[in-house]
């Protein structure tokens, strides 16, 4: 266990004998206060805040970080209140502490409505200070290094949201040792096997790895010596994650990753043109692979990462990647914001920390605006993924763009009105249609017309969080004001045929109990939520009539109501809608075990969707409902799987024999050869849930020549 003296040795270079009394007081008030607390590892409690402590300590982050790295839990798990923490270590501490707790005393509907409102607070809290962040990072990477004690529902639900939301948080930031520990730390929680599997290949390639980084080193070593450029030659093997994801992407096995090592040359020199200079050098003992040079000194990447990279063919033939920087550009590319993150009185920010949190910052908050918490955070994390392109505004300006976005995020990336009434764009000086890809070195230029709108199909394309949540509220605007209307309508109807009147009656005492089941606050929310199909007219209508009356309607609608499939029966229960027709959606095709969610649809009842799926992100968030799994009896669900693996006599064979072993129906499947001799193998599978799903993946990845299994959409 990390002991408070360790912690003090690491800080009392750079912080005051004052600031190291304070922390020593946090460790004993933390101590006091966490006493008798276990943790599930059997460990004391406080071994927690203080690996958070000593990570933040590493990073040489200021006195009352390293507080409240210390105090973090105590408001939420212990009886403090923040009263007591700005009495003994002040206002700035108190806010730390008060960011960092999370929301557990309010009741949520779902896990995905706590988790967005857990990061909705945590947004807001580093709008005022970028510190919650950093704290709230190292506090995940000591939980996912403790995470076998976790129950394997809650390490896969862990695992999930720090390979979606903390992974790329901390690369935002630019803190690469983060970034990396939390993927590799996922990925082993997430799949196990193929983790496993991983590290003993790279294990036993290791010795003759080295041998070959060493031989690479020092090639490059006595060339910069010739040419008088000093620096650091570093040869390390790439963590496990980059490469599962290269062998993914790319369908190969693990016998044809090459680079399995990147190198990097770190030089003395502050001065960006050495690093060209060294460039020259590598490409002059090396011949260069075409269209794997990136230069991210002339155009940093969104977290202000700047090196040169470059893949050339090596010796023997292989594929050598390397990274060529200043130390100061190396400092940053290790610890991002945190190289030179400074809260002492009198300290101006770094030039670049304050562009850098200015971006983070404005990313984030567009999130704000959504209310729907399952838009919220799918396009949290759709943000969050930097995989970028970088184009020219016609002024010349350099503007940084996701992977795949088109003129229209590009207009929306200036201004909502801009998008609104994007029409059409130029690139380098030719008419393009709206859906083209955006490509590096592009000039865009748009084309506006006053009184145009957006169109809802734009949703197809755009990849900005800032595009996407635009379109949508002006599309939920309209389809508001229509589904307004058609409540409007179909309530007059039902009012009208027992004689009464809706304008007096929705404003009346016997309404207000269904605006609270209902969360309605306006005669307008109860309008359009009529009119979006949650709530039917009959009930509302209700409320106004004699008991007798609804009785009578009741029995004789029971006489003439068609018989529709219940809820129940599929295993779905629905949150606030009466009987209605439920079905699957066949782009998707949830299985029990899935993150699930209902779409309302006007004549069709509830079309039951994977949380993740695309086509979630095209439909109107105001029909989205809540739904659950209530399994009372087992049923077949269909699911597609794919194989790819070495072409070889009797793979499908090989294949159907694994899944029929767990007596699973196969309806469908076949098989198809690609140039690289890799047979994809697709098949179409009744399953009971997502465990014996994930148990025949994880059989049929123990043969031999198997590349990747996946789940996929719907073959059409």
């Amino acid at each position: 266990m990390l002991r408070i003296t360790d912690i003090l040795e690491k800080t009392q270079s750079y912080l005051s004998p004052v600031e190291l009394e304070m922390i020593e007081k946090a460790y004993i008030f933390s101590a006091s206060v966490h006493q008798g607390q276990i943790r599930l590892s059997g460990e004391p409690y406080l071994t927690h805040p203080m690996e958070v402590a000593g990570m933040l300590a590493d990073m040489k982050m200021d006195a009352a970080t390293i507080i409240t790295g210390l105090l973090h839990d105590t408001v939420e798990d212990t009886l403090t209140t923040l009263k007591q923490i700005e009495d003994n270590f002040g206002k700035v501490v108190a806010n730390l502490v008060d960011g960092l707790t999370k929301i557990s005393k309010i009741r949520f509907s779902s896990q995905e409505e706590r988790q967005a409102e857990n990061f909705r607070k945590m947004i807001l809290a580093m709008s005022s200070d970028m510190r919650i962040l950093l704290i709230r990072l190292a506090d995940r990477v000591h939980n996912m290094r403790t995470l076998e004690f976790q129950t394997p529902d809650r390490q896969h639900y862990i695992a999930q949201e720090t390979l979606e939301l903390y992974a790329p948080l901390a690369n935002r930031l630019g803190i690469n040792w983060m970034k990396t520990e939390l993927e590799d730390l996922a990925f082993r929680h997430l799949d196990f096997d193929a983790y496993n599997d991983l590290a003993k290949r790279v294990a036993k390639k290791r010795e003759k790895r080295e041998r070959y980084t060493e031989e690479v080193k020092n090639i490059i070593k006595k060339e910069l010596d010739n040419l008088g450029i000093q620096g650091e030659i570093e040869g390390r093997a790439k963590h496990f994650y980059s490469i599962y994801q290269k062998m993914q992407e790319q369908h190969i096995n693990f016998d044809e990753v090459y680079d399995l090592t990147a190198f990097r040359i770190i030089l003395d020199s502050d001065k960006e043109k050495d690093c060209y200079e060294a460039l020259s050098a590598v490409h002059a003992l090396w011949k260069p692979v075409p269209g794997r040079f990136k230069d991210y000194i002339a155009m940093p990447k969104a977290n202000n990462y700047r090196s040169l990279h470059t893949t050339v063919i090596g010796p023997y033939g292989e594929r050598v990647e390397i990274q060529i920087r200043t130390r100061e550009m190396h400092e940053w590319a290790e610890e991002g914001i945190a190289a030179h993150w400074h809260y002492k009185e009198g300290y101006d920010h770094h030039g670049d920390d304050v562009e850098q949190i200015r971006k983070l910052r404005e990313l984030l908050e567009v999130q704000q605006e959504l209310d729907n918490p399952h838009e919220f955070m799918s396009n949290l994390k759709l943000a969050l993924f930097p995989d970028e392109v970088y184009v020219f505004t016609p002024n010349g300006d350099v503007r940084a763009f996701p992977k795949g976005a088109t003129p229209v995020d590009f207009a929306y990336s200036i201004h909502t009105d801009i998008g609104h009434q994007c029409i059409g764009a130029k690139v380098n000086r030719n008419i393009v249609p709206l859906k083209y890809l955006l490509k590096n070195g592009d000039t865009v230029e748009i084309i506006t017309q006053a009184g145009h709108h957006p169109s809802k199909d734009w949703l197809k394309f755009v990849v900005t969080s800032k595009a996407i949540s635009r379109i949508r509220s002006w599309v939920n605007a309209e389809e508001r004001k229509k589904s307004i209307g058609l409540g409007k309508a179909l309530l007059e109807k039902e009012f009208k045929k027992h004689h009464l009147k809706l304008n007096q009656l929705v404003k009346s005492e016997e309404i207000k109990g269904l605006y609270a089941e209902y969360s309605i606050k306006t005669s307008d929310d109860l309008l359009a939520t009529v009119g979006y199909g949650r709530l039917s007219p009959k009930r509302v209508v209700n409320l106004f009539l004699p008991e007798d009356t609804v009785k009578k309607d009741d029995v004789s609608a029971q006489k003439t109501k068609k018989k529709i499939p219940v809820s129940s029966s599929l295993g779905i229960s629905l949150t606030g809608i009466e009987d209605v027709l439920v079905r699957f959606a066949k782009c998707c095709e949830p299985i029990p075990g899935d993150a699930i969610i209902g779409y309302i649809s006007r004549g069709r009842g509830v079309t039951i969707h994977t949380t993740g799926c695309p086509i979630i992100q095209e439909l109107d968030p105001e029909r989205l409902v809540t739904v659950e799994w209530a399994i009372k009896e087992k049923n077949a669900y269909p699911v597609h799987l794919r194989a790819v693996c070495r072409d070889h006599k009797g793979v499908l064979a090989e294949i159907s024999s694994i899944i029929s072993s767990f007596d699973v129906n196969i309806s469908h499947a076949e098989i198809e050869t690609n140039p690289d001799m890799q047979a994809i193998c697709d098949f179409r599978i009744d399953v009971h849930d997502l465990t014996q799903f994930n148990q025949i993946v994880t059989s049929i990845k123990k043969l031999n020549g198997i590349i990747s299994v996946e789940r996929i959409r719907r073959v059409q």
